[in-house]
């Protein structure tokens, strides 16, 4: 009891310490505290502390901890190395840095502990330190490389990760189940099919036992490469008594804008008993906001509240927000988010920017931008465009002076096609591939067929104050077609083409590629940051609603 006490104690120490500390200077918040001299007895609050000296660029004080941490012996903890070699990196001390790993490995750590270490420089994304670590242990098991997969994977360095495990069977490392959960997760973050049906088998040779993580991973998977019916035959084939499987199929649904089958598949969930949690319902309000299902969108969301008692997470609210808002519904938008019990965070306020950009209505517009700029983290990009979709110039103007005094930069897009197992991407205007010469001619060609068929340019959606035949230009080497003209030139006519991209398709690459889709007779799916589409025969999937 005791112990259990003291341990509580430690914990609220800590808690208050982090509290303090990521508020005011943390030199200062340790030092006004009566009881500081308890934070050097839990090495959780040490690496809060370190990572408060970052926040703050305090790099003097980051020192003093270390010296502090060394006589409290501290030093040895996996968690504590981590965090002291990322406040070295963050402050450009990148000798110190490698001095204090060398050190380290002097210490001469098991593999337990080693692997302990290369968990906690992922989770705080010190991939360099990690890669060093990792090269110069003398032994390796299936731990250390499902750390360096599953870290890689975390942060979104998919193809670190896939290249990890290649390695990793070239040494006839064998992969376990944790080591499957990750590269799957990895292969649906990319889009990358064949990378995906090449684990898929891997898992089926190895005899890899699949419990109800693998049975998601490998749904999300699927729905993520665009193979709906492959991902109901895994359903189809498991058991189906966990939430998790039932989610991994209701928002790969949801990503398609199959709405109506989403919400079938949750009334089938409930006849069978599984108790549907708070991400199934993110899932139905995803549904209905992409197909417009306003009416159905309110059921479920009264439902989780009254029949499920489940509260609403800010997630739930940000759904509720963009079904009103991509239905044209803005007033009750933004009483949702009037309404909501926490503060609304950015992406919902940009949620918002956005409807407003869509159904022209800038005065509600600058209200989500005042919000986002108190914030601290202002999207002047979606605010510009809004401006210049209404040819307010001057306006456009002043926000695009503000993004230069404040650093603030637009995300490029970026569009990657899988073929014969290789990625390729292509930026907007990229003339860096080595066929660029083959890919341009594929895509003027097309351009020019598709201009006969009636396709004219939407130049009004380039949001910049040029001529015509500029915006024409700029429209015409957007990331997507040049991947599509690359799939195009690389396969066999009739061939499905896939395409991911960073961004939200644009009209007017939307209605180019269903001509393209008709006259090349093929299927083209497109998944952008927001949903699914698959062209074909001159219509998508989306209906046009997206």
């Amino acid at each position: 009891m005791i112990q259990r006490n003291g341990a509580k104690r430690l914990t609220t120490h800590t808690q208050t310490f982090t509290t303090i500390s990521r508020r005011t200077n943390p030199l200062a918040s340790l030092s006004s505290s009566p009881k500081s001299h308890r934070y050097f007895r839990d090495h959780q609050a040490l690496c809060h502390f370190i990572e408060s000296c970052k926040l703050s660029s305090d790099y003097k004080t980051a020192i003093q901890i270390h010296t502090s941490i060394i006589k409290s012996g501290y030093e040895t903890y996996p968690s504590v190395i981590a965090s002291l070699l990322s406040a070295y990196v963050h402050f450009g001390h990148l000798n110190l840095a490698h001095q204090f790993l060398d050190e380290v490995f002097c210490w001469n750590f098991d593999l337990v502990r080693m692997n302990l270490l290369l968990e906690n420089l992922m989770r705080i994304r010190g991939y360099d330190m990690a890669k060093k670590v990792f090269y110069k242990m003398p032994i390796r098991d299936v731990v250390t490389w499902n750390s360096m997969i599953g870290g890689y994977v975390r942060n979104a360095r998919y193809g670190e990760a896939l290249r990890s495990f290649q390695n990793m069977l070239s040494l006839n490392v064998e992969p376990d189940k944790f080591t499957f959960a990750s590269i799957i997760t990895g292969c649906a973050r990319l889009g990358v099919l064949n990378h995906g049906l090449w684990v898929h088998g891997l898992m089926i040779e190895k005899n890899i036992e699949r419990n109800f993580i693998l049975n998601a991973s490998l749904i999300d998977m699927y729905m993520k490469c665009g193979r709906i019916q492959t991902a109901n035959e895994v359903f189809g084939s498991i058991e189906r008594n966990d939430v998790c499987v039932w989610n991994a199929m209701i928002n790969g649904l949801a990503v398609h804008g199959l709405a109506l089958d989403a919400i079938a598949l949750f009334s089938r969930m409930e006849f069978e008993n599984v108790l549907p949690d708070s991400i199934t319902f993110i899932g139905i309000l995803t549904a209905c906001s992409h197909c417009g299902l306003v009416e159905e969108g309110r059921k479920h969301f009264d439902l989780m509240r009254s029949h499920y008692s489940i509260r609403p997470q800010l997630e739930h609210f940000g759904a509720m927000v963009d079904l009103f808002g991509r239905a044209g519904f803005l007033e009750e938008a933004y009483a949702m988010i009037e309404v909501m019990p926490m503060e609304p965070d950015v992406v919902i306020w940009r949620t918002l920017l956005s409807a407003c950009r869509t159904h022209k209505k800038p005065e509600l517009g600058e209200v989500a931008v005042a919000n986002i700029s108190r914030l601290k983290s202002g999207d002047y990009v979606l605010l510009s465009n809004t401006y210049c979709s209404l040819n307010r110039w001057d306006s456009a103007e002043r926000v695009r002076e503000m993004m230069k005094r404040t650093g603030v930069r637009k995300n490029r897009g970026k569009s990657w096609v899988e073929l014969a197992g290789v990625v390729r991407q292509f930026k907007a205007g990229d003339r860096s591939h080595p066929e660029t010469g083959a890919v341009y001619k594929v895509l003027d060609g097309l351009i020019k067929r598709t201009k006969l068929e009636g396709y004219m340019s939407s130049t009004e959606l380039v949001l910049m104050d040029v001529s015509e035949e500029e915006k024409e230009e700029n429209l015409n080497h957007h990331s997507e077609k040049l991947a599509l003209a690359y799939g195009i030139l690389k396969t066999c006519p009739g061939t499905d083409i896939r395409i991911s991209k960073n961004l939200r398709i644009c009209y007017d690459c939307h209605t180019w590629i269903k001509l393209v889709a008709r006259l090349l007779s093929r299927v083209i799916i497109v998944r952008d940051r927001i949903r699914f589409h698959r062209f074909e025969g001159g219509l998508c999937s989306c209906g046009d609603y997206w």
